[in-house]
């Protein structure tokens, strides 16, 4: 795109992981809601296709991978596994409103995991901003009308595995000078090696319902987008993180967040109720409370860094 101008450029990468964040939760949950489709096998899919594209990336010039031991990407490789796989089956099982606000529990789980294990000390307003998110998710689980406890405990799962996945992603890419990029290359391919392995004791492989099974073409074709997507969604988040602000993310994230919520209703005719829209407000207040907070704290360091002399 370097024949477009800056603000084109930054527009069309705005407009792609927006439609990319919001089409893969659609679409995965039309392909488990509607197609059946195998939760493990999916994220295998879109496993296999990331790594493919980062390949291509990698052909292409778009990044240098860096020599790793298998021994050092492990753990991350098991935690990717596992957020991405309980993430998908808390979609599966949830409404996606639920879905979505399970999510923001992440940041206080990551607060508590650095506070605990890294000794990471955190200012009582950022601590603050927690209790409204926290409220906010409890609010809208307690009064989904399909609340279930499965859905529940997969939310919870995801979130405490996502959780120490980026704490772990943090870690390590300062312990072996990596990018994300650079990590994602390695994670993927041995994460698709593990859940190769797997998947015969969860989930059929061949005939009625498996990854090999009788499935239509139209079926096999939105699988394939599916992990298209999936890996769409990935490389944008990097592009506009490193062509713009933390500032235009953050925000742009808020924005996604209320569009899905609003299209599980009109898509998925989900229920929300008054006390979840009440839910949902309590989280977003916090969430911009956090980020503003947060940002605020980046902009200070910055200014204390340039004064010196």
């Amino acid at each position: 795109m370097g024949w477009m101008p800056a603000q084109g450029r930054l527009a069309a990468g705005l407009l792609v992981n927006l439609a990319a964040s919001i089409c893969i939760v659609f679409l995965n949950k039309w392909l488990y809601v509607r197609l059946g489709f195998p939760n493990l096998s999916l994220t295998l899919v879109h496993f296999a296709i990331t790594w493919l594209g980062l390949y291509l990336c990698q052909a292409l010039g778009a990044f240098a991978p860096k020599s790793l031991r298998a021994a050092q990407v492990l753990p991350l490789a098991l935690s990717f596994c596992g957020f991405v796989v309980f993430t998908n089956l808390s979609l599966q099982s949830n409404t996606i409103g639920t879905y979505q606000l399970a999510k923001a529990m992440t940041t206080p789980v990551i607060v508590l995991i650095q506070s605990l294990a890294y000794g990471k000390s955190f200012p009582l307003r950022i601590k603050l901003t927690l209790v409204p998110i926290t409220l906010g998710v409890f609010l809208n689980s307690y009064y989904d009308v399909k609340f279930n406890v499965l859905g529940t405990v997969f939310a919870t799962l995801g979130v405490l595995v996502t959780s120490l996945y980026q704490v772990w992603v943090g870690a390590k890419q300062h312990e072996l000078q990596v990018n994300s990029m650079q990590l994602l290359y390695y994670q993927a391919p041995m994460s698709s090696a593990m859940l190769l392995f797997i998947i015969p004791f969860f989930e059929p492989v061949f005939g009625e319902g498996g990854i090999f099974g009788p499935w239509t073409l139209s079926a096999v074709i939105m699988v394939l987008l599916s992990g298209v997507i999936a890996f769409m969604v990935n490389l944008s988040i990097y592009w506009i993180i490193g062509n713009t602000s933390p500032v235009t993310y953050n925000m742009f994230g808020h924005f996604k967040f209320c569009i899905t919520l609003l299209g599980g209703c009109l898509l998925f005719k989900d229920p929300l109720s008054v006390n979840q829209g009440l839910g949902i407000l309590c989280t977003l207040f916090g969430i911009l409370a956090y980020t503003h907070f947060k940002l605020s704290e980046q902009e200070n360091s910055k200014s204390k860094l340039v004064q010196r002399p």
